[in-house]
C-alpha cells in the first residue's frame, strides 16, 4: 500500500490538516501542510478550522493543539511519542516546588504537560523565551521550568536570576564539548550553531544560538558554506532543502558518531499517519477544566508573540 497516497486521500476527504515538527522524518515533512517549531505550530494550530488535526510531533504538542482547538479532533499517530523534557517535570513534584516560592510567577517552556501549564502564568518557546521573560520587570521574581539549560541561557543574557527547575532534553543535553571541538578542528571554516537547550559549555562555543526556526533562518541568510549543527537531525531536511549548495554536519550524540535523533519524534511513520486518520484515533482527549486553565498561559504567550 502507498501510505502517502492513501493518507493524502483521507486528508482531503475528511477535511484534515497535517502539522509537523521540524524533527519529523523527511517523508512526513515533505507532505505537511505546515512544518515548524513549537511556536509556529502553536500559532498555526490556533487558527486552523479543519475537522481534524493530525499532529506529527510529540504528545505535549498535540495537547497544545487540542487546548487551542477544543472542538477539533486532534490525532497523534503514536501515543508513545512523549518527551524526555516534559517527563522530567512531574506535576506533583512541581506543585511542591512552586509552593516554596510563593512570591514568584511561573514561566513554563512549552515542552511540558498540560498539568504543568495549568500551574503557569505564561508559556514560552525557545523562539520567544527571552521576549517573554523581558516582558516582566527586572524586580519580578520568576520560576522557569522545566529546561534548566534554556533557563540558564536566558539568565546569562538578560541578567536575571530566575529559579530553575532541574530538567533537560535528552537530545540536546547529551551533546558533548569534546565532539564539537573535534568537528571544529576538522572543519575550521564551519559555523557552529546550537539550540539553547544544549549545555552552557556547548553554547559558549557557538557562533549562533537560537530556536530551530532561528537556526534554519541563520543558515539561509549567512554567507558561510558549512555549518556544524547542534540540535536534532530532523532539521537537516529543511536546511538542505533551503540551501542545497551548503554543507551541514550534525553533532553526534555519542563517541560512535550516532545520529542525534529524538527517539520520540521518530516514532511517527507514514503508516501510522495513514492508520490514525483512517481510524480517527489515537485521539487527544483532555478534561475540559484542564484545557480551560492551560489555555490562559498559552494565549498570553501568543499575545506577547
Amino acid at each position: 500500500m502507498n501510505y502517502r497516497e492513501e493518507f493524502l486521500k483521507f486528508k482531503k476527504e475528511k477535511n484534515a490538516i497535517l502539522l509537523a515538527h521540524y524533527y519529523q522524518i523527511d517523508e512526513i515533512q515533505e507532505i505537511a501542510d505546515y512544518t515548524g517549531d513549537s511556536l509556529g505550530l502553536a500559532q498555526e494550530a490556533s487558527k486552523t478550522d479543519t475537522s481534524f488535526i493530525v499532529f506529527a510531533g510529540v504528545h505535549f504538542m498535540a495537547e497544545t493543539a487540542k487546548i487551542l482547538n477544543p472542538g477539533t479532533k486532534v490525532l497523534l499517530p503514536d501515543m508513545e511519542a512523549g518527551c524526555s523534557l516534559a517527563d522530567s517535570c512531574p506535576p506533583d513534584r512541581f506543585e511542591e516546588f512552586i509552593r516554596q516560592y510563593p512570591d514568584h510567577i511561573v514561566i513554563s517552556y512549552i515542552n511540558c504537560s498540560a498539568a504543568i501549564k495549568t500551574m503557569s502564568d505564561v508559556i514560552c518557546t525557545s523562539s520567544n523565551a527571552v521576549k517573554i521573560v523581558e516582558s516582566f520587570p527586572m524586580e519580578q521574581k520568576i520560576i522557569f521550568a522545566p529546561d534548566k539549560n534554556l533557563g540558564g541561557y536566558i539568565n546569562r543574557i538578560t541578567g536575571r536570576n530566575m529559579v530553575l527547575w532541574d530538567g533537560t532534553c535528552e537530545v540536546h543535553d547529551i551533546l558533548q564539548t569534546e565532539a564539537i571541538i573535534k568537528l571544529k578542528i576538522q572543519h575550521p571554516d564551519a559555523r557552529l550553531i546550537a539550540h539553547p537547550e544544549c549545555k552552557a559549555q556547548v553554547l559558549e562555543m557557538a557562533d549562533f544560538i537560537g530556536s530551530t526556526t532561528a537556526l534554519l533562518n541563520y543558515t539561509i541568510r549567512e554567507d558561510a558554506r558549512k555549518f556544524i549543527v547542534a540540535t536534532e537531525t530532523g532539521i537537516l531536511y529543511q536546511m538542505k532543502k533551503a540551501s542545497p549548495d551548503k554543507e551541514f554536519i550534525i553533532v553526534p550524540s555519542d563517541e560512535t558518531c550516532s545520529c542525534n535523533d529524538c527517539p520520540y519524534m521518530k516514532l511517527n511513520t507514514m503508516q501510522k499517519l495513514y492508520l490514525c486518520l483512517k481510524n480517527e484515533r489515537p485521539e487527544i482527549i483532555m478534561p475540559q477544566h484542564i484545557m480551560d486553565k492551560a489555555r490562559k498561559p498559552i494565549k498570553r504567550m501568543l499575545e506577547l508573540s
